[in-house]
């Protein structure tokens, strides 16, 4: 089983499920990251109490022991996606489609061959939401794995592998998550709250 929740960070800070977390929350510039993360949790896993949280060695949270379940959170601006899964290690992100000064250097950076040929069979006012699109693949596969950012340019979203990969644009976001087994991110997948 996996779900996907989409949010807005400012909505779920003043949530009554995040300001019961407020005083365990880092005092950073992460910190409404951080509150509207753990209320989002705190809420889809309502009535348990949320299990304790720790970090692996590029900094991904956990569950202790992946109990109850395994998890990924991803944000952009105002916006939060949280992807749950019983069925093992998940990675999402969210990205806004927006310009980006260097776009096109980034992407010859950072893309495989079989990415800049897709990026290159779009047409030229569909290409910056594809190399969102790419980017946030690249992202979720990093995220699944527990790797660090700097591992994307390692990553090649067109390769098949045993995961699987599945995109999804809602509105002017790129959404995309990478599941141990078959799953379509799509309209009916989200949970919007």
């Amino acid at each position: 089983m996996y779900q996907v929740f989409l949010g807005k960070i400012s909505t779920l800070c003043a949530d009554s499920w995040t300001l019961a977390l407020a005083d365990q929350a880092p005092k950073s510039a992460q910190r409404d990251r951080w509150l509207a993360g753990r209320g989002l949790l705190s809420r889809v896993l309502a009535p348990q109490k949320l299990p304790e949280i720790v970090y692996g060695e590029q900094g991904k949270p956990a569950f202790v022991d992946h109990k109850p379940y395994w998890f990924n959170l991803s944000h952009s601006g105002d916006d939060i996606v949280l992807l749950i899964s019983d069925e093992g290690e998940v990675g999402c992100d969210i990205e806004t489609i927006r310009q980006h000064d260097n776009w096109k250097a980034l992407a010859n950076a950072v893309f495989s061959q079989g990415e800049h040929d897709e990026l290159e069979r779009e047409a030229p006012e569909a290409q910056l939401p594809a190399f969102w699109r790419i980017w946030t693949r690249k992202e979720a596969i990093v995220k699944q794995r527990g790797g660090s950012a700097w591992q994307i340019v390692s990553i090649d979203s067109t390769f098949k592998s045993a995961l699987h990969v599945s995109h999804y644009q809602h509105g002017a976001l790129s959404l995309a998550v990478c599941t141990p087994t078959p799953f379509t991110l799509h309209a009916d997948a989200l949970n919007i709250v």
